[in-house]
């Protein structure tokens, strides 16, 4: 063999890259199960779908499962051939963090999910093939160190969420949801497209390190294009995140989609949004910081009083004012979330944001853990009251008292009032990435927020154990004349709430395991 040919042979070798199938673990479990649940769904008979939900379940576990893995270290894998330090997936504290975040908050939406598609409500094989594919885009983003790989991984998460929110085959409401959620994301998607190939075009590269390196020391005549393409990028994950003014599409397609998918967007589809924003700004456009820091608390202070207001003005009587009020309140959250992300970019954290940002993580994991829980309440309540209306929680303790008790937990928990300590302490952690910044005019717009959704909150938690209208408690029933308190509930919906409480107490009893985020290296 010549040496020309053993030098192309080795240059060919070069470019070929060794895969880390334990970094990329995650997401491809929850991929690969997916594609075997649309395969499956061909061959398993009607009278046998349910299998499908226990394969997804299962598979789901095994993903989280595998985070364990990845404990040992940072992992990286799909580099650069010329740089092994420039990397498209890295699998460090943070991926971690936030992969546990949504393959958790997927699987607990599984849990909601069995009994509607045991009812036929809705086709087993194409939601579970949906949800999975949908779970693996989102645990796949917060891996993503490459704006290409940023927006497939955000679309891959989105766009099955559009099909699970139209789902419900003749319902008009369902198909308007889907519709109004497709329409406003993808002018969203294409308005960050546009944004990426401004920022590709002033910095020659799509990695985060790779842009945040160029864009200290852009061409005087590129500045413009820089700025256009930095502010672009962020509407995409703005979208996401509900942040005003993208979050008019939040209440019709929470009201239209089935509950499952709507708490799943409430938890997952933020946490996309978030995680992607975060790796934006933090990662890739640190030198930016006073374009996107001002803005982002700008539209934290707008998000929250938004969402507190219109959630306030909810009519208890009003056809499914229980899931809008949760919609609205959902917004109002995004709006706390934002707050220590723009804090991450205002000089007292510029040498090291990851502390602000830790504040964000730990109130998106207490977040997570209460709102699926008040979403599984939710779900049990429409088995009887399918409007779903906030007079339908009168007098739920007299029927099932343990739900009506972790109901009352969870929204004292988003209130940040005892014994939901949980909610307090991270309500604290914001407020003081917040202060430590210096936007105290934030931190002021903060606090009357939580006062306003303090009445919401508590009026709600009120209901659950006022006397059920025209009957004492003791003879409290549901449909059929079985008394409420011997009635039966589906086992998956019984360990959702179960599961849900439980994070949270444990969370409220020791709630330095999620502050301590706030004080570590995430990055």
């Amino acid at each position: 063999m010549s040496a020309a040919t053993v030098i192309a042979a080795e240059e060919t070798a070069s470019l070929v890259q060794s895969v880390d199938w334990t970094a990329i673990a995650p997401p491809t479990i929850a991929a690969v199960v997916g594609l075997a649940v649309l395969v499956a769904d061909l061959f398993v008979p009607e009278s046998r779908k349910s299998v499908l939900g226990w394969i997804s379940l299962a598979g789901l576990t095994v993903a989280l499962a595998s985070l364990l893995l990845l404990l040992d270290g940072d992992r990286e894998t799909f580099c650069l051939t010329g740089d092994a330090g420039v990397c498209s997936y890295t699998a460090d504290r943070f991926t971690v963090v936030i992969q546990l975040l949504v393959l958790g908050g997927a699987l607990l939406t599984a849990l909601l999910s069995v009994s509607p598609l045991k009812d036929k409500e809705l086709p087993a094989g194409e939601y579970w093939f949906l949800l999975l594919s949908s779970a693996a885009g989102a645990a796949l983003l917060p891996a993503s160190r490459d704006l290409a790989t940023l927006v497939v991984a955000l679309e891959v998460a989105s766009l099955p969420a559009f099909a699970l929110v139209g789902l419900r085959r003749g319902d008009r409401r369902s198909s308007e949801a889907a519709l109004k959620f497709f329409l406003s994301s993808v002018t969203a998607t294409a308005v960050t497209l546009l944004g990426v190939s401004f920022v590709y075009a002033a910095t020659g590269t799509l990695h985060l390190t790779e842009i945040a390196a160029a864009l200290t020391s852009v061409d005087g005549d590129l500045q413009t294009l820089a700025r256009t393409g930095v502010a672009l990028t962020l509407v995409g994950f703005a979208f996401k995140t509900a942040a005003v003014p993208f979050h008019f599409w939040v209440p019709d397609t929470y009201i239209g989609a089935p509950l499952p998918v709507a708490a799943y967007l409430s938890v997952v589809g933020k946490a996309v949004g978030f995680t992607g924003l975060i790796l934006v700004t933090v990662v890739a456009f640190p030198s930016y910081a006073d374009v996107w820091a001002p803005t982002l608390a700008v539209l934290a202070a707008l998000t929250m009083t938004a969402g507190n207001v219109a959630a306030l003005r909810q009519q208890a009587g009003r056809a499914f004012s229980a899931v809008r009020l949760l919609a609205w309140s959902s917004v109002g959250q995004a709006g706390y979330l934002l707050v220590p992300i723009a804090a991450a970019g205002y000089p007292a954290n510029a040498g090291d944001p990851a502390d602000a940002i830790g504040a964000t993580v730990a109130y998106a994991l207490m977040y997570a853990a209460v709102n699926l829980g008040a979403f599984a309440v939710a779900a049990l309540v429409a088995r009887r009251a399918p409007e779903n209306r906030l007079t339908d929680y009168r007098g739920l303790y007299a029927q099932h008292p343990l739900a009506a008790l972790a109901l009352g937990f969870f929204l004292l928990c988003l209130a940040g009032l005892p014994p939901g300590i949980i909610g307090l302490f991270a309500k604290v952690t914001v407020f003081q990435a917040a202060v430590d910044a210096g936007l105290g005019w934030l931190a002021v717009v903060m606090a009357l927020n939580v006062v306003i959704a303090l009445y919401y909150y508590l009026r709600w938690t009120a209901l659950l154990f006022r006397t059920p209208e025209g009957e004492a408690p003791a003879r409290a029933t549901i449909e059929g004349g079985v008394p409420a308190r011997t009635a039966s509930l589906p086992l998956p919906l019984t360990a959702a709430i179960a599961v849900t409480a439980l994070v949270g107490v444990v969370l409220s009893g020791a709630p330095q395991m999620v502050l301590r985020f706030s004080e570590s290296v995430l990055f």
